[in-house]
């Protein structure tokens, strides 16, 4: 009897570790991680208000020209292998005030495919992946690592994560641009959203932005500067690199119309309203950098009722569409200036613009 009680004792405890040996956590420790169990794709949240997606196909690029972003995008060619660089030099990271972006010494053919391999490495799916454009945007995607690791976390994690939610969701814009040397300038911005509760009576819950966090873009900023050859070491460091001051910026009144001013060089100013624009999650149909023009889709939904992120898929209500804007980056002899014009080229001033000029505003400062 003893010599039985003793052997079922030790069957139940080696069947016990084996169970928690085989269910670790899948959590890895580090800052960041959104890769997802047997690879399962994350359920999509809705856009947010007041913005709006790109669809995944081609057919808002414009074509031709000598100028637009269309005709210097990046041309398509057969996948290579992400080799790492001869040279670390040849990848730098930037910075202006919380602004950060990599400059790459490398064609843009070389670098789309490293790039685009990155993401799907680190657990994320593609909404927008758009080659001729320069431009990769994620779905959105839960940050595993943000979740508590108690006992039975840490040792049931696999079995049952399901049942744990960070309670956030997060995703990245990706732009590569070519530069005047002949590489490229490499731009990754953020966007959040967290569940919170309807009301007080905490019936429900629905999907609402949050701030854009500037760590994490700088998190996977060093992330890829390892992908494309710098040492883990040199590329901490200079991420780390202290935050240098930047310009404000400020809504001003010129005659009828409302405009931004940013008291920086036209170079600088339209590398700060593109980050603004991809992070505040406006469309950027095509941008033409020598007459200074961003072109954008935007939807109002200021006047609508606010509503879930999911009760649009179940709503008969049809909402009207986004409608075409020009994000104008004008210099002039002190500063550079900002304004929103319809599809046609001309300045407005309705209310619409002057609620996109301050949502660009708000991230700038």
């Amino acid at each position: 009897m003893n010599i039985s009680s003793a052997s079922n004792r030790a069957t139940l405890a080696l069947t016990l570790l084996v169970l928690l040996s085989g269910c670790g956590s899948i959590m890895d420790g580090d800052k960041v991680n959104y890769k997802t169990e047997g690879g399962t794709k994350v359920v999509p949240l809705d856009i947010p208000p007041d913005l709006t997606q790109l669809t995944r196909d081609t057919r808002y690029a414009v074509p031709g020209g000598a100028v637009t972003a269309s005709s210097m995008g990046i041309r398509p060619v057969a996948p290579i292998a992400a080799t790492a660089a001869k040279q670390v030099n040849d990848v730098r990271i930037e910075r202006d005030g919380k602004q950060r972006w990599l400059v790459v010494n490398r064609s843009a053919d070389s670098v789309w495919p490293i790039v685009q391999g990155f993401w799907k490495e680190n657990g994320f799916e593609y909404v927008i992946e758009q080659q001729q454009l320069g431009l990769l945007e994620t779905e959105w995607a839960e940050n595993r690592a943000k979740i508590p690791q108690d006992f039975i976390r840490r040792n049931l994690g696999k079995v049952l994560d399901g049942l744990y939610s960070s309670g956030e969701r997060d995703k990245f814009r990706t732009r590569i641009e070519r530069n005047n040397t002949g590489g490229v300038d490499i731009f990754v911005t953020h966007r959040g959203m967290s569940e919170e509760y309807k009301d007080q009576t905490k019936s429900g819950t629905i999907w609402v932005p949050r701030a854009s966090d500037s760590e994490l873009e700088a998190e996977f900023l060093s992330r890829l500067m390892v992908k494309l050859g710098v040492s883990a070491e040199q590329a901490k460091a200079t991420a780390a690199a202290p935050e240098a001051p930047v310009n404000k910026t400020s809504l001003i009144t010129k005659g009828d119309a409302t405009l931004l001013n940013i008291p920086d060089s036209f170079d600088v100013a339209w590398r700060r309203v593109g980050l603004a624009l991809d992070r505040t999650g406006f469309t950027v149909e095509d941008r033409d950098r020598a007459q200074g023009v961003y072109f954008v889709r935007y939807v109002d939904t200021a006047t609508k009722e606010d509503k879930g992120f999911f009760s649009s898929m179940f709503s008969s209500k049809k909402d009207v569409g986004p409608v075409k804007y020009r994000v104008a980056v004008l210099k002039t002899a002190t500063a550079t200036e900002v304004t929103v014009q319809d599809a046609a080229g001309k300045t407005e001033n309705t209310a619409v613009a002057q609620r996109i000029l301050k949502l660009l505003a708000d991230d700038l400062r």
